[in-house]
């Protein structure tokens, strides 16, 4: 499986491209608006890789090109982002694909941070009405912290929630979701369920910045 991630040079990317290339055989492709940005990018990633002892190939290129690479496309921008980015590679996506959001919209105020979604009432549901009709979208990966992912010496023991419409997608990226060692994938249902799923980011930062010694949180169900 070769696996695009939009906006790679972001924490988000970056913590899900060192696990991907880490712990599977997927091949990896950084996408960034500036193709040399992903170059280095990548470069730097398959460096952390070896230095953990694994020998991988991490290619970087413009998003267009990353995404016609690609057979799963995770969009790692912040989320208002997400719709300029679906349309700029929309010619290199095709049914074949599928398209994965990770963004979740929050807004900060004195008292911390909050859910903020857009009009389409989720981001991901933003990412389903900005994408080709035939290309099927999945929200994932949204209440991972990044600097937990980047940590190669870090367990996870988390779980990540998907939305989505499409079955067959939603098992794809399940299943490269866990091929991460300590990752496991849970069905939360179709898009209208990823407000509920999304809402659940800005609660975890919340919880870490307010207590002592709880840093880059995850969600596990038990």
């Amino acid at each position: 499986m070769r696996i695009a991630l939009l906006g790679g040079t972001g924490d988000v990317g970056e913590g899900l491209a060192l696990r991907w290339a880490y712990h599977t055989d997927h091949d990896v492709v950084i996408g960034s608006r500036d193709p040399d940005a992903a170059h280095d990018a990548a470069a730097a990633y398959q460096e952390t890789v070896a230095e953990h002892g694994r020998e991988t190939k991490i290619t970087g290129f413009e998003n267009a090109m990353a995404a016609d690479r690609a057979d799963v496309v995770v969009l790692s921008v912040p989320p208002y982002h997400v719709a300029d980015t679906v349309d700029a590679v929309a010619d290199s996506l095709d049914a074949d694909d599928v398209l994965v959001t990770p963004a979740a919209g929050m807004q900060r105020d004195e008292d911390g941070f909050h859910y903020h979604p857009p009009g389409a009432g989720s981001v991901t549901a933003l990412v389903a009405d900005a994408a080709p009709e035939d290309v099927p979208v999945v929200g994932a990966f949204h209440n991972l912290a990044a600097g937990r992912l980047a940590n190669l010496d870090a367990d996870l023991g988390i779980d990540t929630l998907l939305v989505g419409e499409d079955e067959g997608a939603k098992d794809t990226v399940a299943g490269i979701a866990e091929d991460i060692d300590g990752l496991r994938a849970l069905d939360a249902g179709g898009i209208a369920n990823a407000a509920e799923v999304e809402s659940l980011t800005p609660l975890l930062i919340n919880v870490a910045q307010n207590n002592d010694g709880l840093h880059d949180l995850g969600v596990s169900f038990r």
